[in-house]
């Protein structure tokens, strides 16, 4: 039955004039043809998008690195300008000041966290000696502290719990021990007489009576002024240096007793 049904399919014409059966078996090829040409035409557009894809990343990358490059040699740039105009400001200072004083660069801080020590390239064959007094074109730095090798030396920053520099207010001239302190700002200024009324915005300056700071150097303004029960004040003082950037510094050659 089923060979005569198709024989008779084969003799049958559709109107288009074709057999039924070879009618359908074209249509049948046709939609077979016509997945497969989307198949291939779908592979084709992915692939094509992804190489695309590809080369844009590719180009992402190159741009980005780019990028980093410029932005790299930007903050070399503005670092030069900021050193420049360092070097400049302590010139001017250098110039200013009766000491004998030596420039020299800072080569390396402590590692350790909230270190209070710096290490400059000037060392005991340039003349640099203990307690030499260390400042910035802002104010004061801290003093050399050990023994400078011949090339090389360290200097205790004043913000350290163990430095401290005897000092005076500018305009109601209250003295005190200016000490590195935990909170913020990092200096904390002791032993101030209670009945001089100390104003908040004060410079504070080195007296010269620790024997190592010539008198007259900026440390820092007053920040807070808490009179105390007793005979005494503490003052917070905000100092003048950033000791987070220091680049240069000036070594006062003068060897004075503590």
């Amino acid at each position: 039955t089923l060979v005569h049904v198709l024989l008779i399919s084969a003799q049958v014409q559709s109107r288009s004039g074709m057999p039924i059966i070879k009618a359908a078996a074209f249509g049948v090829f046709a939609s077979i043809q016509h997945v497969t040409s989307g198949v291939a035409d779908l592979g084709r557009s992915f692939w094509s998008n992804y190489v695309a894809l590809r080369g844009v990343a590719a180009e992402n990358d190159v741009l980005k690195k780019r990028v980093l490059e410029l932005e790299g040699i930007a903050q070399a740039q503005a670092a030069i300008v900021s050193q420049t105009i360092e070097l400049e400001d302590l010139l001017r200072l250098q110039q200013s000041l009766v000491a004998p004083t030596l420039a020299a660069r800072v080569i390396a801080g402590d590692p350790a966290p909230g270190a209070d020590m710096i290490t400059i390239d000037r060392g005991s064959a340039d003349g640099v000696q203990p307690d030499m007094a260390v400042i910035g074109h802002h104010g004061v730095v801290g003093r050399v502290y050990n023994r400078p090798t011949a090339h090389a030396a360290q200097v205790q920053l004043l913000k350290g719990r163990l430095a401290a520099a005897h000092a005076v207010t500018e305009r109601s001239l209250a003295a005190g021990m200016v000490q590195g302190g935990a909170g913020d700002p990092p200096l904390e200024m002791n032993f101030v007489d209670v009945l001089r009324d100390v104003e908040v915005g004060e410079r504070v300056l080195t007296s010269g009576l620790d024997g190592i700071f010539p008198r007259g150097f900026l440390i820092g303004t007053v920040e807070r002024a808490v009179k105390g029960s007793g005979f005494y004040s503490d003052l917070r003082v905000r100092p003048a240096v950033d000791f987070n950037r220091l680049d240069v510094v000036l070594v006062v050659m003068v060897k004075r007793e503590p």
